[in-house]
């Protein structure tokens, strides 16, 4: 059990907020809540919807309910399903406000220490107080979130969102949280492994969880992220140079990011494409082209598109669309994201899967106990981006050579 809960805990850096023991507390139930909603109350919904909802609906509309939007329909009225939303909601805001005491606390010694690690380190930093955010981003607090992604400030929506996204992700996503980019950084190394990137691009980078992988992979590749919200670049640029990495953070948009045609072997992006829009999301893909050398490679990683699922799965994770701030979220996934990919000029654009890095190594680390490589073992695919099975969906595209 010791070394379960050792590697669910989230690994320090000098921007790190650091929770007194009362605030750890009130942390922990947040994060220990989420995963009780996760394994107690959502496995309750199928037997709630086969047993007595999908009945109801039935019994009044003269059908049985045909895809997610119907499957919804007959579950609002359900006191369980209100019981698990409702408590799902309560838990993502609980979230945010056991962080927030912490960094108001400690906010001018982080923002001190972040200043200090970005004026040593060689990688280039660079944000503007003139750049506008997209509405989609600003026009709701994304996953709750107070202030949003893009809150004014120098690093608190940063901090706030590193140690909040551990918390939510109930340290599934490894001590850095970091799991997306490592998992997609081990996968083309497995799948290409001629493929030796020179620049990489991370697009919609945050605070840079998923993006420092890749310069661990390709120590000798240039790599770049970039994100609309100043505090999370500045805060992304700290927490690098804190944890001994040279990677650059701009703050580009990722639809028109500014940089020359080509200047880029590869570009990722992680949960990205379901935060932004219907407009937004065909002009990512048609700049990733633009900006890829001949042969280079675009991988979005985010959840799988909905055809891809049963229609009870679609009105599990369209859950997010209506009680975690996520208006794109389920719009996204009915988007033919391959035939973007081939308007856009990409070649032999595919969906595939970068088995889970944590859950690779903790089969492969004798260190584990047993209880702890079952656990991760048995994750299963049921609910939010980060309650994956053995892997993250990623959409993978070619540049013609």
């Amino acid at each position: 059990m010791t070394a379960m809960l050792n590697t669910f805990q989230q690994g320090d850096h000098p921007v790190l907020p650091k929770p007194d023991h009362d605030e750890a507390a009130r942390q922990e139930f947040a994060k220990s809540l989420k995963g009780f909603i996760q394994s107690g109350l959502l496995p309750g919904l199928g037997p709630v919807y086969k047993s007595r909802a999908a009945k109801r609906f039935e019994k009044a509309h003269g059908r049985a309910p045909a895809d997610r939007h119907d499957i919804r329909k007959a579950m609002l009225p359900d006191l369980y399903f209100q019981l698990y939303a409702g408590t799902n909601r309560i838990a993502q805001e609980l979230i945010w406000d056991s962080v927030i005491d912490t960094i108001d606390r400690q906010l001018p010694e982080i923002e001190a220490r972040a200043r200090a690690l970005s004026a040593a380190s060689p990688a280039p930093l660079e944000t503007s107080p003139d750049f506008v955010a997209p509405r989609y981003v600003t026009a709701l607090d994304i996953h709750c979130m107070p202030g949003g992604y893009a809150e004014d400030g120098e690093v608190g929506a940063g901090a706030l969102y590193d140690r909040g996204v551990y918390l939510y992700a109930m340290g599934y996503m490894g001590p850095t949280n970091d799991d997306m980019g490592r998992s997609v950084a081990n996968y083309i190394r497995r799948t290409l492994p001629d493929f030796k990137p020179k620049r990489i691009l991370d697009m919609g980078c945050t605070v840079g969880h998923s993006t420092l992988p890749y310069k661990e992979a390709f120590p000798d590749a240039e790599v770049i992220g970039i994100d609309v919200a100043g505090p999370q670049i500045r805060y992304a640029h700290a927490r690098a140079a804190g944890l001994g990495l040279d990677v650059g953070f701009l703050q580009r948009n990722a639809e028109a990011t500014g940089f020359a045609d080509g200047s880029f072997d590869l570009i990722v992006s992680h949960i990205l494409l379901h935060e932004t829009s219907g407009k937004a999301m065909p002009a990512i893909i048609r700049e990733c082209h633009r900006l890829l050398s001949p042969g280079g490679l675009m991988i979005h990683a985010d959840l799988p598109p909905f055809d891809l699922m049963d229609p009870f799965t679609q009105f599990i994770l369209d859950n997010e669309t209506w009680y975690n701030n996520e208006p794109f979220w389920g719009a996204m996934r009915e988007i033919d994201q391959i035939a973007l990919a081939k308007a856009a000029g990409f070649v032999a654009p595919r969906f595939d899967t970068a088995p889970m890095a944590i859950m690779e190594f903790a089969a492969a680390d004798a260190s584990y106990t047993a209880e702890a490589t079952e656990t991760l073992a048995e994750r299963e695919f049921t609910a939010g981006e980060y309650a994956p099975g053995g892997g993250w969906e990623v959409l993978i595209a070619e540049k013609a050579a």
